[in-house]
């Protein structure tokens, strides 16, 4: 049984750095473009083929842990999680990450916290081989979804134990791994813990072949991201002004905020706009685009409209009396919640597909809707939709409907404000809870090899 085992792992990773270069080149057209659309990909490029910087020995008395990130939205999601690793100061954080954007953002924030930041190989033997000998980790940590072959066989293999944090299993990956399932079977094998987002995610994550042992579901880490106290009055009438947001009298204005927005969604939402200001409500339209590389699409929207606009990544100061701000910058979606009223979250209205994550909205305390295609925070839907602190909209006339509903409706709006951020304080400690499992895990990797 065992030979059989070893002959499996073997032909799955022969057929795996086979087939991988082929795969790689029909892949790159895609990938390519979207490169040349996001730009930034020149930094650090050498290290997608596994040349990661040198890095000194292991610091006495510590472990090195390599910490993969994906992109923006796990580079926020883990820090906490690195700061609970860090507590005992008896860690060291090498955080990689595979998108340009998501490098630029932990850059920007973990500089003093990670012992190096660098881009994370693609997964062919011989680049992963390269960033393993450069990088020498005690232990490895994926997020989310992420199950590399190479880099899990590889810390298999030299007996480096592999944890999958805020694993989620969605609709169309359920799918996918059902269609192949020992090999999803094969590959969650080689975790020694996977800690899932929900119970849903738990489930789906046996049923595809996860040791139950190995599997729990701790919550998800991004309800543990620090979003601040709510702002008092001042200070929320503070970042509207300089968003260009001032109201034309005594009264406030409502300011409604696109998060993560899709394409579809912001023509959606100007319509809204529209709709409400027809109804006398002095309405502000916040768009904060998921990819910030869309903005000469959405600027040829906004061009096609008689509101006045700004955009933010022009670094020019907002003039007053605006009505529209387009924040095509990436990572402060976080603080610009704190200037709205009311949030619709992205990727949810038809044709797209799977929705963004409403924690950060919902956790700021401010009523959250969304499309009905949010089959990617199924758990997190459901628990806010059961709080009363969501709702969910047909289409783009329901959008419009709803809108009006709560602008004029203050208590129904500030309630579900409330029940949003009160859901968001109940459910967070993951990543404290993730942290100290590792850290028992790894303890016992030391006894064995001891």
């Amino acid at each position: 049984m065992k030979s059989l085992c070893v002959l499996s792992v073997a032909v799955v990773i022969f057929l795996y750095r086979f087939l991988f270069i082929p795969l790689l080149l029909l892949a790159l057209p895609y990938y390519g473009l979207r490169m040349l659309r996001r730009g930034g990909y020149g930094k650090g490029f050498s290290q997608r083929f596994g040349f990661f910087p040198h890095l000194p020995a292991t610091a006495p008395g510590k472990q090195r842990i390599w910490l993969q990130a994906v992109s923006v939205g796990e580079v926020l999601a883990i820090g906490p999680l690195i700061d609970a690793l860090q507590k005992n100061h008896d860690m060291e954080i090498v955080l990689t990450t595979t998108t340009s954007t998501g490098f630029a953002e932990a850059r920007k924030r973990y500089p003093e916290i990670a012992l190096a930041i660098g881009i994370f190989p693609l997964d062919f033997w011989f680049f992963s081989a390269l960033a393993w000998r450069r990088i020498r980790p005690d232990a490895v940590i994926l997020t989310e979804s992420e199950l590399w072959p190479e880099h899990l066989h590889r810390a298999r293999k030299k007996g480096v134990p592999a944890f999958l944090v805020n694993a989620r299993v969605s609709d169309k990956s359920f799918a996918r791994y059902g269609k192949c399932r020992p090999l999803a079977q094969w590959l969650l094998s080689q975790l020694v813990h996977i800690y899932a987002a929900s119970q849903q995610d738990q489930q789906r994550l046996l049923e595809l072949g996860a040791t139950p042992e190995r599997t729990v579901a701790t919550g998800s880490i991004k309800l543990d991201v620090d979003l601040g106290p709510k702002p008092e009055s001042a200070e929320r009438a503070a970042l509207r002004e300089a968003l260009g947001f001032t109201p034309d009298t005594e009264d406030d204005c409502f300011v409604l905020v696109g998060a993560s927005t899709w394409p579809g969604e912001e023509a959606a939402l100007l319509t809204t706009q529209r709709a409400l200001i027809e109804a006398g409500v002095d309405c502000r339209l916040l768009l904060v685009p998921r990819h910030a590389e869309r903005a000469h699409e959405i600027v040829r929207l906004l061009e096609g409209q008689d509101l006045p606009w700004h955009q933010r990544s022009t670094g020019e100061t907002p003039a007053n009396g605006l009505r529209i701000h387009l924040a095509d910058t990436t990572g402060e979606l976080a603080t610009l919640l704190h200037a709205a009223d009311l949030a619709f979250v992205g990727k949810s209205l038809l044709p797209n597909q799977g929705g963004q994550t409403p924690i950060e909205a919902a956790g700021t305390g401010i009523p959250v809707l969304m499309g009905p295609e949010m089959k990617n925070f199924k758990a997190v839907v459901a628990a806010l939709l059961r709080n009363g602190a969501a709702c969910t909209v047909k289409d783009a006339a329901d959008l419009s409907g709803q809108s009006l509903k709560l602008a004029n409706d203050p208590e129904a709006l500030s309630a579900m404000g409330a029940a949003g951020r009160a859901w968001h304080e109940r459910n967070r400690g993951s990543s404290q809870r993730i942290a100290e499992s590792i850290r028992v895990d790894l303890q016992h990797s030391d006894d064995a090899a001891d």
